[in-house]
């Protein structure tokens, strides 16, 4: 009898866990330890399983943060192309929510192939950064949301960059090499147009 409620009660187990990431608590934690526990699951009872959870667990903390990320990049620029109040502002707006849009799906076909756990919502870290956009106002938003743009680029940049020759998937470390110097040349641009903004008033 145990035997035979052991799988339903795994499938439910599982679907919690797997609906968790868009429940309390940080979306891109939860959305880690689901993949963390399918990887367990995964490489149990294997050879060289430890390392082979680590490796898979580098693959999904990647992921997972560049989708909350990606949403961060799309929901501020539709903000800022909207309601911004510079040129500057808005023409790099309207670049991230084309760009991080595309970027954004062709994760989320990547993540479903590896049958991998994304969030769907902000972490934490990402919801603040949009508050702190959205409480400014005018041309101090632009500000705001340029200089954010340039930490979050640069930031992306190096973990793309580690993840271009640290994924253990070779599908995840093309996608993140493939997105470098997308990120740089939008770093590049963020630094441009946030010089510009800043001699404003």
């Amino acid at each position: 009898m145990k035997r035979m409620l052991f799988a339903p009660l795994c499938a439910v187990a599982l679907l919690a866990a797997t609906t968790s990431c868009t429940s309390n608590g940080d979306s891109v934690d939860q959305a880690q330890k689901t993949n963390e526990a399918r990887h367990e699951n995964a490489t149990a009872n294997t050879e060289m399983g430890d390392v082979k959870q680590d490796k898979k667990d580098f693959d999904s903390d990647f992921m997972t943060k560049a989708a909350s990320g990606g949403m961060l990049e799309v929901e501020l620029g539709r903000l800022v192309a909207q309601q911004g109040a510079t040129p500057e502002g808005k023409q790099f707006g309207q670049h991230m929510v084309d760009d991080h849009s595309k970027a954004n799906e062709e994760l989320k076909a990547l993540a479903a192939r590896k049958n991998m756990t994304l969030p769907s919502t902000l972490g934490e870290d990402h919801r603040e950064v949009l508050d702190d956009v959205t409480d400014e106002k005018g041309v101090d938003m632009d500000k705001k949301y340029l200089k954010e743009m340039v930490k979050d680029h640069e930031e992306d940049v190096k973990e793309y960059t580690e993840a271009s020759v640290r994924a253990s998937d070779p599908d995840i470390k093309a996608f993140a090499a493939k997105n470098v110097p997308i990120l740089k040349e939008h770093l590049s641009m963020a630094q441009r147009m946030q010089a510009a903004v800043e001699q404003r008033k």
